[in-house]
């Protein structure tokens, strides 16, 4: 009789069946995870990790299970769900629902089945747990930061190129997971979304998801308050595309980082795709699990370094045109020489410049730059650089700067070119290597010998020293 049957054997039964109907994926992810708990009255009772689980199965598998059971059990055959109570309850036994098979019931749990929305302060849950035909999860992409205009240079090709080729075809390439990492304002968030955008775009049936270490931690904190720890790991695990920003906030924190290293695995066994941004490499993180960060070194680990000049001037005029801003050649030149450090420093740098402009009713000049930029870095110890100074230079004596940096030995060039170097030391922080460097590979002994030949004309030349007091007032940022 059907009745004699061991739960075991009828739900092993169930399963080959369900093997040969559903991807590998969905087998692994919705069907291995379940345990037959008892069989009795032709009522089969199996153990899911979840509501969020349980919801899933019968909204989308409802059909399949319901042909099986009659199959096994005849036409009187039922299904209950055993459902594991989170860790943290006072409740400490899993809880039955009790539905037939036959019906596409769904809990009516407001906690569960309503959206919620992940962007606000207090989270009850981070996601929008489905008893609905699908899940529908807001990206959290910012649509403002997209590949065109993420402009590439030296200092990002490779992470660029890297990300475009994960948007292209996530899962499938060597760079998973992608960890971009680099210095505050160098452009991880933007590439982040960058990439999810590009994804998104191609395949829009994905589920994208954006979300910073700081708040996966502070939703991951409220699932276990509320009792959600298992439903929070299915989200997750759901995910396609999962981007985390600034994962190095994880450090010290070993319950999260023991929650993620189990997501992470889940998402990568399955061929999903996942970035991750750090403020350094995985070899310089502290506080970090050995074993996350051998994962975060399974795939590409890519760096976005301080932007070159050219790019820095790329950035300047893209946004310029992009704004429809009408600005001299020369005062976008003096912002991208003047800051160096990072992208956001040279946006804000730009919008303060605008906004100097607008309130006080000024033309965009260079002398309204020089005063902005003096108090824009007012309270950091800015210096002038190299490649500002090269540039004062080469414009006073009328020089193309490429020549400046030649080995030519012409006696105008090497002034002028002895003149870079001299204020180069005394304006600068840079070591005589690095300037030497910057002056067309030369060596530090070539430095100093420019540095004394300009102290000694300054006493003997009085043309000379004229020069040196023009240029050091052209030069000066004060």
């Amino acid at each position: 009789m059907q009745q004699t049957k061991d739960h075991i054997a009828v739900w092993n039964s169930c399963l080959k069946v369900i093997q040969d109907n559903v991807s590998a994926q969905a087998y692994k992810t919705w069907f291995d995870p379940i345990v037959a708990v008892k069989l009795k009255n032709a009522i089969l009772t199996i153990q899911v990790p979840s509501q969020f689980f349980y919801e899933w199965l019968e909204e989308h598998y409802v059909g399949i299970l319901k042909k099986i059971l009659k199959k096994e059990l005849g036409q009187k055959g039922r299904l209950e769900y055993s459902i594991i109570i989170e860790s943290g309850s006072t409740n400490t036994n899993p809880y039955t629902v009790k539905i037939p098979a036959t019906d596409k019931n769904v809990l009516k749990n407001p906690s569960v089945s309503m959206p919620i929305d992940i962007n606000k302060d207090t989270i009850r849950n981070p996601f929008i747990i489905p008893g609905l035909k699908k899940i529908k999860v807001d990206s959290q992409l910012n649509p403002l930061y997209t590949l065109d205009n993420f402009i590439e240079g030296e200092c990002n090709r490779l992470a660029r190129s890297a990300g475009y080729a994960v948007a292209e075809k996530p899962g499938g390439t060597s760079f998973n997971p992608l960890l971009i990492y680099g210095g505050t304002g160098l452009g991880k968030t933007h590439l982040s979304h960058a990439i999810g955008i590009q994804m998104k775009e191609r395949f829009p049936e994905k589920i994208v998801l954006y979300v910073t270490a700081e708040r996966f931690q502070s939703q991951f904190v409220d699932a276990i308050r509320s009792n959600n720890k298992n439903d929070f790991v299915h989200f997750y695990q759901m995910i396609d595309f999962l981007i985390i920003d600034d994962v190095q906030f994880f450090s010290g924190k070993e319950k999260t980082q023991d929650v993620f290293f189990h997501i992470f695995n889940h998402l990568h066994q399955t061929g999903k795709q996942l970035i991750l941004t750090a403020d350094k490499p995985p070899i310089d993180m502290q506080g970090m699990e050995q074993r996350l960060l051998s994962r975060f070194k399974w795939g590409l680990s890519a760096d976005l370094q301080i932007p070159e000049l050219e790019t820095r001037i790329a950035i300047l005029e893209t946004k310029i045109q992009n704004d429809g801003i009408k600005m001299p050649k020369e005062v976008m030149e003096y912002l991208a020489y003047s800051i160096t450090s990072n992208i956001r420093e040279l946006h804000g740098a730009l919008v303060t410049l605008l906004a100097q402009s607008s309130f006080n009713k000024r033309a965009i000049d260079l002398d309204l730059a020089k005063q902005m930029i003096d108090k824009f870095v007012k309270n950091t110890a800015r210096e002038v650089s190299i490649d500002y100074i090269q540039k004062v230079v080469c414009d006073y004596f009328d020089l193309p700067i490429e020549l400046l940096k030649s080995k030519t030995r012409k006696r105008d060039v090497v002034q002028a070119r002895q003149l870079a170097m001299y204020f180069s030391k005394s304006m600068t922080k840079s070591s005589l290597a690095k300037i030497g460097a910057h002056c067309g590979g030369k060596d530090h002994a070539t430095v100093l010998h420019a540095c004394r030949t300009v102290n000694n004309l300054i006493d003997t030349d009085k043309q000379f020293r004229g020069y040196v007091t023009e240029l050091k007032k052209k030069i000066s940022i004060d």
